[in-house]
């Protein structure tokens, strides 16, 4: 199961990994959440930036991977790092983890489960506030759903 922890300045202790997630609206401004096989917690699809690859491209290969959404980057929201998280994985690999953060619109697929998920679906903002996410995703969509004028820096 993978864990994140919090301490003083803890993320030291991990590999610098960048990665990116997703916020996708659907007309009715309800956000797609995925709840991940690993430890049962909803999240926005995304995951690691691999060597070669646009942060855009990234960001649409993961939702498209995790989700069976194809998407299109709209706007960056923010750029997130937490000296102070540490996230283990499975393997026993440690990560500091950059996130790059976007909101993102469907183009076409139909969503669908991976062996990454065990559930998806829209959700009100209300009801995300109820539910248990990953991390601190409930903050990166508070922020995308505030349509600051500028990316944030976090």
């Amino acid at each position: 199961m993978t864990q994140v922890l919090y301490g003083p300045r803890l993320g030291k202790q991990g590999k610098l990994r960048v990665g990116c997630s997703a916020v996708i609206l659907d007309r009715g401004g309800r956000i797609f959440l995925t709840r991940r096989a690993d430890n049962g917690q909803w999240c926005l699809p995304g995951g690691g930036m691999e060597a070669g690859e646009s942060a855009a491209e990234a960001c649409e290969r993961e939702v498209f991977e995790e989700t069976g959404l194809r998407v299109r980057v709209r706007r960056l929201v923010g750029v997130y790092s937490y000296p102070d998280q540490l996230v283990i994985y499975p393997d026993g690999n440690k990560a500091f983890i950059v996130a790059l953060h976007f909101e993102a619109e469907v183009i076409g697929g139909e969503p669908g489960l991976s062996d990454e998920t065990t559930d998806f679906g829209y959700f009100t903002p209300d009801e995300v506030r109820g539910m248990e996410l990953l991390g601190r995703h409930a903050e990166r969509v508070i922020d995308t759903l505030g349509n600051y004028p500028e990316a944030l820096i976090k």
